[in-house]
């Protein structure tokens, strides 16, 4: 492990694009986190109880895709930027173990706070007077999270439909700021020539934890079927679940997961901005498909409730769009394959609430 000093934190062009041990490491506690998610999702009776969880996943992509950017930018090796990793593992950790619970809403919003905030004091002051461009960076994604952490920490005072509205906004702001390229006042924006130093490291990462976060699709049914009798019905499901993943991973992996890697300027810097809110799109996907196999493979039989018809529909259908939108978007190539098959899950819709599971035959 070595230190260096804030001229040697930026990575250099040509160095290393593997994802370090430390990395993988980080990527293994947020998809715990979102297996997390996942069964707090299927524990839910109510929508507004759903986009409350639906909220705080946001927030806890949001730590990872900003902190595999930083590890982008910087080098990973050093140890401001280790120490960056293991709070924010931590701050993950803490936000798994406190999804939705209303006693601990602080120590979830403090959870997501105090990473983003140390990570750029940490930039702040470790690039202060050796990197202009690369400190004033640190200084616009910091003054962006100090403004949230007002309203992710106010919410967090609050209850009910106070707290989810609030954290509604601030989730938001966290995302449009992005988008904005986190406009600061005496400093500007962040340079557009700053996303096309994207290097094959970010396209890996993505691509590394999105084929991780597939592995919740039975993970998550798992845990359940060990806690329940191991029924044919419920092994239909079980193994339903486990052709599902290996479908999307198939669909993941094709290419979207590689476009990042371009070498076309342009191409890199539509790629790196829109990766984040696409694989949101395909994130949430895994995750609800992970949370409706939950359900199924507790209840493998009997009418589809309207909220399960969501999950089991709609969670294959978010991956289909986040997938569409990011080729289409950075490629500028309509996913006409991917049409019919969504056409098809929204035409069965109307009809499937009503039909019983095909393995109740079986029980």
């Amino acid at each position: 492990m070595t230190t260096g000093g804030g001229s040697e934190l930026v990575r250099r062009p040509g160095g290393s694009t593997r994802a370090t041990l430390l990395e993988l490491v980080f990527d293994v506690v947020f998809v715990a986190a979102l297996a997390a998610a996942s069964m707090r999702i299927a524990e839910q009776h109510s929508w507004p109880g759903t986009w409350l969880v639906a909220v705080m996943l946001m927030a806890i992509w949001w730590t990872w895709s900003v902190t595999s950017t930083t590890t982008d930018f910087y080098d990973p090796d050093r140890r401001p930027i280790q120490s960056i990793l293991m709070v924010t593992m931590f701050g993950a950790l803490v936000m798994a173990a406190t999804l939705a619970a209303d006693p601990h809403s602080l120590i979830f919003a403090g959870g997501y706070v105090i990473p983003h905030l140390f990570r750029g004091l940490v930039l702040v002051t470790v690039l202060h007077r050796r990197r202009h461009q690369a400190q004033q960076r640190a200084a616009r994604f910091l003054f962006w999270f100090l403004a949230s952490s007002v309203l992710w920490l106010g919410g967090a005072l609050l209850h009910g439909p106070a707290r989810t509205a609030l954290w509604s906004v601030a989730v938001v702001a966290d995302y449009v700021s992005a988008a904005a390229r986190y406009p600061t006042p005496g400093l500007g924006r962040v340079p557009l020539a700053q996303y096309e130093q994207t290097s094959e490291h970010l396209a890996e990462r993505y691509q590394q934890f999105v084929i991780l976060a597939l592995g919740d699709i039975v993970l998550v049914p798992t845990l359940r079927i060990n806690t329940t009798e191991f029924t044919r019905a419920r092994s239909a499901a079980f193994l339903a679940a486990f052709a599902v993943m290996l479908l999307l991973w198939q669909i993941y992996v094709l290419r979207a997961g590689t476009i990042v890697a371009s070498t076309t300027p342009p191409l890199v810097r539509r790629a790196a901005r829109l990766a984040p809110y696409t694989h949101l799109l395909m994130l949430s996907g895994i995750v609800c498909t992970a949370a409706a196999f939950d359900l199924v493979v507790g209840r493998p039989t009997g009418d589809t409730p309207g909220r399960w018809l969501v999950l089991i529909l709609g969670g294959p259908a978010l991956v289909l769009i986040g997938r569409s939108l990011f080729i289409q978007r950075v490629l500028g190539v309509p996913p006409w394959r991917r049409v019919p098959w969504l056409l098809a899950l929204a035409a069965v819709t109307p009809w499937a609430g009503g039909w019983s599971p095909p393995s109740s035959c079986w029980c």
